[in-house]
Order: structure tokens, then C-alpha cells, then sequence
């Protein structure tokens, strides 16, 4: 017997030398699965199941192999590979996000004790078995409770802040008394400022004269200082200082002491211009006196506030705003100038916040184009908070006068360090625009501005004001902490304006050394007075 198979498997012979048969064929039926077709999926598989074993490594990676059993892997695993994922957690959160809908609206309950911290918490719902909605209602307690705490604690330390920022340090206060008493004892601290052979340099326009208005002797030490060493020609410099009745023997005996040579400095007191009288300047004095007025800088910045409709940052400006010193008459001398210094064509006028760092004479090549007053624009640059300063910043548009006068869009400017030039301005009726607005504004109760001297100047100066390149002045030291590092370097005059100055303790740390480095540490009256010791 022989059997035989064909090579494409399809039939199967028998063959006999038997006499009952000769031979059988016998057909096969085709099979179900080619083999080629086998050796495809053998392929797909080999090439699939290292994805499969990625797949399940990174299941039981996310807690998965908790699963006891092939059945429970198979429910978590089998939506993966067919490209769904488990919504459950997606549908705990929506229920969550309900649930706290819900809470938002709700009352909170009067007496509802609320735990102290989040440790508490938790260890109250454990205690307690609270469900989702009571846990959401105590922790929107919490939370509100939080928030409110932390928005007293700020309006108290912006509160502290202005009062810190008000008062004398005692450091400076001991600097003034004894260069005071220094003045009375020594001739040497009352000799003639400049020497009588200097004289006529106070009038010569042929020098660079700076004003500088200040009853603060360190500060201003650092203003002259600081312009001294950064001019290329101290020798052309002219500093006429000018302060009130009680700091002038003090301010003469510093200067007196500590010359700034080749550069000059004079040193006047309000009470030694014969200009300054009750007959030309009778607003000031009606600021200065008016019961009103004073109780608005001097007396409760709190009564009257509502600090639920108010932030923080609006509230700091509201008290800086009612600074003591913008109803000082030293703050309102730069709109008497023209009078106050009638020989003199030129000037430079500095507050007593700023520092010097770069050489300022060509300030009196500047092209005024026929302006008066060449001040840096505050409404584009790249601090946002410093720089983007309008006339709606400072002036309340909802005033009729205000509104039909002003565009709350235009442009303010900055005082601090600013040339003026006396020749245009005494062509000019700026003094009498001046004059004419704070009586504006105080017959109407300080409702038209709030903030100091700058608001009548944007007014009296409008049309006046030739905007200079930004470099020459730079602001916000005072009151902004991120201020650019770099650009302050940068700088010709950095300006410390706000209430963190250098001289006080709440100043920026970080800003300070910008200040100090003019500060003469070696003198015996700052070294016994410990000053930013």
C-alpha cells in the first residue's frame, strides 16, 4: 500500500497491488485559515504585544495592579485598547464643581465654628463624617475668613506704612539739632554763603544753576553731592538751596562745613525772599491754614473710608495723596521760580528724593522749542504701573470744570527734575493759571484733585511742557520693588518718589545703595547721629 499527498495538500491517493483495489483518491477540503494568512497574524501580534506590555506597565505604574484579579485588570485595560478612557474621575469633578455651585449661593449660617487650619479640618471631617456639601460650605467659610483677615492686615500696614512715611526718623532729627546747635556756637558754620567774591556767580548765566526746595539736610547732601561728582565741570555748577525758617540754621551749617568745591551752593531760607509775601502768595497761606484742609492731611485718614469698595493699591494712593508736605509752601516754591530768581534765564529745579548719577549739563542745550518746562512724559514706558500715568490718574473727571477743561486721556508729565526756562515763562500767565485752580479746588471742597501740587501744574503748564527723552529721569524707586535694576544704572537721575525713601527704614533694600553711596559716613555729626545705622 502506498499513500501519497499532493504538495498543495488538496487530495490524498491510496494505492494498492491489492486484487480488491487498485488504488483511492480522496479530495481534501480546502482548510479554514492559510497558513499564509496565519503567518500575517503572527507578525501583528509580535508586533503589537510589546505595545500591550508597555500599556500594562504603565497601568500598574498608576496603581492599577491594586486590581486582585485578570477580570478586574480586563475592565480597567479593555477600554484602553479600544481607545476609551474611564470617566470617573471627570464625572467626581463635575459632581464636585456642582456641589460647589451650590455652596456659593448658600447663607452661611450666624455661629458657625470654623477650624483654624486645614489640619483641623480634615481631622473635624473624619471626626464628624461630613458629607461633600457641609465640607464645601466650611472651607468657603474658611476661606472668606482668610481673605477678609488678610485685607485688614494689609489696610493696617498701609496705614503704619504712611505713618512711617511721615514722620521725621530720629537719626535725621538728631542731624538737624545738632548742626542747629553747631550754627549758634561755631562762626565757622555761619560764614557767608558762597564767599562774597562769589557773589555775582549766583547770577551769572553762564553757569548751571539748580534749585533744590528741602527741609531735610541729608537728603539734600545727597543731592548736591551726587550732581558734584557726577558733572563733567563742577566748577560750572551754582546749587541754591532753599528751606524753611526752623532748618536754615542747620541746612547752612552742613554746607558751611562740608564744602562741595569747585561747585557753589547757596543756601536762602523762605522768610529771606522778599517776594514771597501774604500779598502774592495768599492761596498758600489760605491752604495752609484752612481747618478744613489740615484736618484732611493731618487728621483720621481711616473715617469716612469704606474699605470694602476699595484695594489696597487705590487706598496707598489715597494716603500718599494726604502727605503733610503738599500743603508745605517749600512744595509750591517751583511755580514762583521766575520770581524767586529774576537775573536767571535757566534752571534746573530737583525735589530731594532723586540722585544724580550722570552728567546734567547738557540739559541746558535741550531744545525747548519755545516751551517752558522740559519734564519726562509718564504715560508710555515699560513699567506699567510707573508709567502709564494720564490726567485721569490725578484729576476727578466727573467734576463739570474738570471735564470741560481736560481730556483724561492726555499725557501727564513728571516734576522731580525738570528744566525750566524763566525767559518764556515770565511771558507767561502760568502763576495766575495756578493760583486761580487750587482757589478752584478748595472753594469746592478738594473735589476736583486730591494729590498734592502736580494736579495744578498739569493744568497752569498745559501747552507749556516739551516732553525730553525718558533716560533723563527715572521714577518709582518709592514705591515700586521691581523696579529694573539695569535701567536704574542706567539712569541720569533716579527719583525715589512714593513713600519708601531711602533715608526711612521701610525703603527698598534693594534701591537703597543707590542713595547711600553719596552719603558721607566718615562725618562726626552722621556718625553720632547713627544715621541708617
Amino acid at each position: 500500500m502506498q499513500l501519497h499527498i499532493s504538495p498543495s495538500m488538496r487530495s490524498l491517493t491510496i494505492s494498492s497491488s491489492n486484487e480488491f483495489f487498485d488504488s483511492m483518491k480522496i479530495k481534501v477540503a480546502p482548510p479554514l485559515v492559510s497558513y499564509r494568512t496565519l503567518f500575517h497574524t503572527i507578525l501583528i501580534l509580535a508586533f503589537l504585544l510589546p505595545f500591550v506590555f508597555i500599556l500594562t506597565a504603565l497601568v500598574t505604574l498608576e496603581g492599577v495592579n491594586k486590581c486582585s484579579s485578570i477580570d478586574c485588570l480586563g475592565r480597567r485595560l479593555g477600554p484602553r485598547l479600544l481607545g476609551r478612557v474611564d470617566d470617573s474621575e471627570q464625572r467626581l469633578v463635575r459632581d464636585f464643581y456642582k456641589i460647589l455651585n451650590e455652596v456659593s449661593t448658600q447663607e452661611i449660617p450666624d455661629g458657625l465654628k470654623l477650624p483654624n487650619s486645614f489640619r483641623q479640618l480634615v481631622s473635624d471631617m473624619k471626626n464628624n463624617h461630613y458629607d461633600a456639601k457641609t465640607f464645601s460650605l466650611i472651607l468657603r467659610a474658611m476661606i472668606e475668613k482668610f481673605e477678609r483677615d488678610m485685607r485688614e492686615s494689609k489696610f493696617a500696614e498701609l496705614m503704619n506704612k504712611h505713618f512711617a512715611a511721615s514722620s521725621i526718623p530720629k537719626g535725621i532729627h538728631c542731624l538737624s539739632l545738632r548742626l542747629t546747635d553747631e550754627y549758634s556756637s561755631n562762626a565757622h558754620a555761619r560764614r557767608q554763603l558762597p564767599s562774597p567774591e562769589r557773589l555775582p556767580v549766583l547770577s551769572d548765566n553762564a553757569y548751571h544753576h539748580f534749585v533744590l526746595a528741602t527741609d531735610n539736610i541729608l537728603a539734600a547732601s545727597v543731592v548736591v553731592s551726587s550732581a558734584v561728582q557726577s558733572s563733567s565741570k563742577p566748577e560750572k555748577i551754582v546749587f541754591h538751596v532753599i528751606t524753611d525758617k526752623k532748618t536754615y540754621a542747620g541746612m547752612h551749617s552742613w554746607f558751611a562745613l562740608n564744602s562741595v568745591a569747585p561747585a557753589i551752593v547757596e543756601v536762602k531760607s523762605v522768610h529771606q525772599f522778599d517776594w514771597l509775601t501774604r500779598e502774592n502768595v495768599p492761596v498758600l497761606e489760605a491752604v495752609e491754614t484752612h481747618h478744613g484742609i489740615r484736618n484732611y492731611y493731618h487728621g483720621n485718614h481711616i473715617a469716612g473710608a469704606n474699605l470694602s469698595e476699595t484695594t489696597p493699591r487705590k487706598f496707598a494712593s489715597k494716603l500718599q495723596s494726604r502727605s503733610p508736605k503738599y500743603i508745605s509752601l517749600l512744595n509750591h516754591l517751583r511755580i514762583y521760580l521766575p520770581e524767586l530768581f529774576p537775573n536767571l534765564d535757566k534752571v534746573v529745579f530737583l525735589d530731594d528724593d532723586i540722585v544724580i548719577q550722570r552728567d546734567l549739563s547738557p540739559l541746558w542745550d535741550i531744545d525747548l522749542h519755545g516751551k517752558v518746562n522740559g519734564a519726562v512724559e509718564t504715560c508710555r514706558g515699560e513699567d506699567e504701573w510707573v508709567m502709564s500715568k494720564r490726567l485721569r490718574n490725578y484729576f476727578n473727571f466727573s467734576h463739570p470744570l474738570i471735564a470741560k477743561h481736560l481730556d483724561p486721556e492726555e499725557c501727564a508729565w513728571a516734576y522731580g527734575m525738570n528744566i525750566f526756562d524763566l525767559r518764556t515763562w515770565r511771558k507767561t500767565d502760568i502763576r495766575e493759571t495756578y493760583h486761580s485752580w487750587l482757589k478752584a479746588n478748595l472753594k469746592s471742597n478738594l473735589t476736583m484733585w486730591k494729590l498734592g501740587t502736580l494736579p495744578p501744574a498739569l493744568i497752569a503748564f498745559k501747552g507749556h511742557v516739551q516732553a525730553i527723552d525718558s533716560s533723563w529721569h527715572m521714577l518709582g524707586l518709592g514705591y515700586q520693588s521691581n523696579t529694573n535694576i539695569e535701567n536704574v544704572k542706567k539712569a541720569a537721575v533716579i527719583h525715589y518718589n512714593g513713600q519708601s525713601k531711602p533715608w526711612l527704614e521701610i525703603g527698598f533694600e534693594h534701591l537703597r545703595p543707590f542713595w547711600t553711596k553719596y552719603v558721607n559716613y566718615s562725618n562726626d555729626f552722621i556718625r553720632n547721629c547713627h544715621i541708617l545705622e
